[in-house]
């Protein structure tokens, strides 16, 4: 008599989880890969750019180093008009690129397990996908998570410009 042998896999399945800093820019949630940012700053004085293309809100000086500051909603959305006034900036650094994003209000920093990322999905028209890397869906948001890497080399040529 063959008799079956059930064995049970005490193994478990680690997730990576991956922590995002947070903020909201117009009406959308977004988030930037904690690896990434350098720091969080409240709104800075800054020097306009003549010529510069529109979403670059001026130039900011970060403790004695020159920091160019990108007005991320006009970026993302090519929308009309400035960031709120008393927004605020997160700095990002990727490979000692830096630049400075205008976001309208920071949020928290949050775990995101990796397979709870999805693509960004095509009704999703208002934001240049390109800059997204995807999208992860919370209990009553939906979290965007930026691709800093490729928003900073399209405004790497920007470098010897300004």
């Amino acid at each position: 008599m063959d008799t079956a042998v059930y064995t049970h896999d005490t193994t478990t399945t680690r997730t990576r989880t991956e922590q995002y800093a947070t903020f909201f820019l117009d009406d959308g949630y977004f988030g930037v890969d904690v690896l990434h940012v350098q720091e969080i700053l409240r709104q800075q004085s800054m020097t306009p750019v003549p010529l510069a293309p529109d979403y670059i809100s001026g130039l900011i000086n970060l403790r004695g180093q020159i920091v160019t500051a990108m007005d991320l909603g006009k970026k993302l959305t090519n929308r009309p008009g400035a960031s709120k006034t008393d927004g605020m900036n997160i700095v990002v650094n990727v490979h000692d690129n830096i630049m400075s994003l205008v976001i309208d209000e920071i949020g928290d920093v949050i775990d995101v397990k990796a397979n709870t990322i999805e693509p960004v999905p095509p009704t999703l028209k208002k934001i240049n996908q390109k800059y997204l890397r995807g999208v992860c869906k919370l209990d009553k948001k939906l979290l965007m998570l930026l691709d800093v890497k490729t928003i900073l080399e399209d405004t790497e040529g920007l470098k010897e410009t300004l």
